[in-house]
């Protein structure tokens, strides 16, 4: 186990024990609130009724604030898959992070190290696919930008967590915006899917969000909810992973 993990518990989770193997994913959240105390207050409220497993404070500290065997109440309406409600079967991580609201920032070495620590630890506890790691934005973008496009997520691929591509950097620049075919926008719809991201019965400005969702997630360089060929390709590579 991990040293110096403070304790805060926060009474927002469901009661009944959960099965150990049924534990599968793994969420990752910024606060997106104005000061770290405030989020910390939010997720121990019981009025809030939010709340996460684990709280990544700025200075890397990590605080446990629902044991893993309890669902916290962390993702809220959510699919991915065919999971529905991820809280039954995900351990949440919620990293202080001001947000897109109040002056988004990167996340910093001490809390990068952080999450890679204990994510390694959960990943030998709960024997997580790497496939399993996902934003709060991929399981419900119709609601949710956290972690955001500034998470560090190559990073964190290249230990172990999560996925990502090792597409030719400047051959992808190249693409972006080119324009491409509606057949091969549906590919990239039928790529979101087999991934994991919920599809059915999409609006337009739903399909929107949905595109954003993946671009802040495999193309956080330009996030402007437009297919592209560069989108195509990461999604296709994604995909086969």
């Amino acid at each position: 186990m991990i040293s110096k993990i403070s304790l805060n518990y926060s009474p927002n989770f469901s009661t009944k024990k959960r099965i150990k193997k049924n534990i599968k994913f793994i969420v990752f959240h910024y606060t997106g609130m104005s000061s770290q105390n405030k989020a910390i207050n939010r997720l121990t409220n019981v009025r809030s009724k939010v709340s996460c497993h684990y709280f990544i404070k700025k200075d890397g500290d990590i605080i446990l604030m629902v044991p893993e065997i309890y669902s916290s109440w962390h993702a809220g309406i959510s699919n991915w898959k065919k999971y529905n409600n991820l809280n039954n079967y995900s351990i949440g991580i919620e990293i202080q992070n001001s947000g897109h609201q109040f002056g988004y920032k990167k996340y910093n070495n001490n809390q990068i190290n952080s999450i890679i620590k204990l994510t390694k630890y959960l990943i030998k506890k709960y024997k997580i696919n790497k496939k399993n790691f996902l934003g709060h934005s991929d399981i419900a973008y119709l609601r949710k930008k956290d972690p955001g496009e500034k998470f560090p997520w190559p990073h964190l691929a290249k230990n172990g967590i999560g996925v990502w591509h090792n597409l030719n950097k400047k051959r992808l620049r190249k693409l972006r915006r080119a324009k491409i075919s509606n057949i091969d926008k549906n590919k990239f719809i039928f790529c979101l899917k087999k991934i994991g991201y919920f599809v059915k019965k999409v609006n337009l400005n739903q399909k929107i969000r949905l595109i954003k969702a993946f671009q802040m997630r495999f193309r956080p360089e330009l996030i402007n909810g437009k297919i592209d060929k560069e989108c195509l390709i990461i999604s296709e590579k994604i995909c086969k992973i």
